[in-house]
């Protein structure tokens, strides 16, 4: 048959790789970023509430009344800056179906967009099935922080958008409130559009503060962040999410939106509506994670893996240079066969794969898994 690919160079991605490795070894799989614990189970009831109270027709396109008057409050209660729910949030099918609406709202053929990588594999790909070009900017370890300057020199007459990530998946690293007010500069410098991927808002650690665009009004003016219930409440298999952007923005994303998805599944929007009204169900989150990263730290600290500290998120990224001198996904694939445990090569995130000799594990696991997986890292010579 005669077609041609847009994607040519794209084919299985890392997660589905080494999760199928983990699955052949029987291995501990701390490489796809998923819970093995369930979500709260009020939050489980409420669903089966809503559910069984006949909320199985269509949702409004834009997303359930409730909820977005409840997103309306919370961001202004977080962030101090008002949205008008009606005409500033949308609901999603997940920060990735957000994400790539984003992009092909606003990428047209010959767009640039600069990405700092390592980044999430779906960025790129979203860009080039647009016929947008990648300008990769890319974060060196182990402190994994961005020249401004540097990445500045990236843009020119055809830099259309620049994607970041915070708090920040693969690295942990966490942007500053300086960092956002050179965005800011840069952005409207330039005239760009800014794509703001905040799905780890609430996984913060050491008293941070997470600094979203919808702190910075200017900024804010000229950007789209994507935030996700399934990172938040532990349901990653719910795939829903939201966007939030001024209405001038918005309304553009509504009209990809409503041919892609249209609307989300309207009983898990109404739980979720109800389920926020407690904020303790997202604001404890930090202390949650921060938990988890600390126990699993502390009982790989006589190994031979240096961890590169987790500022955010739940990931964290260990060296292994004092073990191996192999490539990254030469080692992720010994880890997985010959130690039990599946891990990510960080070298996946960047489009030149980058190798500095660095894995991603997941710490969104239970303490006895992690205690297990722990074990087998001490193994590790």
């Amino acid at each position: 048959m005669n077609f041609q690919s847009k994607l040519p160079n794209v084919s299985t991605n890392i997660f589905s790789v080494m999760s199928s490795l983990a699955s052949e070894h029987q291995a501990i799989n701390l490489s796809q970023g998923f819970p093995n614990f369930d979500c709260a189970p009020k939050l489980r009831d409420l669903v089966n509430k809503y559910l069984q109270n006949g909320n199985n027709q269509y949702a409004p396109m834009t997303g359930t009344n409730i909820l977005l008057e409840k997103l309306a409050d919370k961001i202004e209660k977080l962030y101090g800056t008002t949205v008008n729910p009606k005409t500033e949030i949308t609901v999603t099918a997940g920060a990735t179906q957000a994400i790539f609406t984003i992009i092909t709202t606003f990428i047209k053929s010959g767009d640039e967009v600069i990405l700092i990588e390592p980044a999430y594999d779906s960025y790129g790909p979203s860009i080039e099935i647009c016929g947008g070009i990648v300008v990769p900017y890319e974060m060196k370890a182990p402190e994994f922080k961005i020249d401004w300057g540097e990445l500045e020199k990236l843009i020119n007459s055809k830099t259309r958008m620049l994607i970041f990530n915070t708090p920040h998946n693969p690295t942990g690293s966490i942007l500053s409130e300086n960092d956002l007010k050179t965005i800011e500069k840069i952005a409207e410098e330039n005239d760009l559009i800014v794509l703001s991927d905040e799905v780890y808002e609430h996984l913060i650690f050491d008293n941070e503060k997470h600094q979203s665009v919808l702190r910075f009004p200017k900024l804010f003016q000229r950007s789209l962040a994507v935030y996700s219930f399934g990172k938040t409440f532990h349901a990653t298999g719910w795939k829903i999410g939201y966007c939030v952007a001024p209405e001038h923005l918005m309304q553009e994303f509504r009209k990809v939106h409503q041919f892609n998805v249209f609307s989300v599944n309207s009983f898990i929007q109404r739980a979720i509506a109800e389920y926020l009204e407690d904020e303790n169900t997202y604001l404890n989150l930090n202390n949650f994670y921060q938990k988890k990263r600390d126990f699993f730290l502390e009982k790989i600290e006589n190994s031979k893996f240096r961890p590169l500290k987790s500022s955010g998120t739940y990931f964290q990224l260990v060296d292994y240079s004092a073990i191996s001198n192999e490539d990254e996904f030469i080692f992720a694939k010994k880890m997985t066969s010959e130690f039990g445990v599946a891990v990510i090569p960080v070298s996946a995130f960047y489009s030149r794969k980058v190798n500095q000799k660095i894995i991603r594990v997941c710490f969104a696991k239970t303490e006895t898994l992690l205690n297990e997986a722990a074990d087998l890292f001490n193994k590790v010579y």
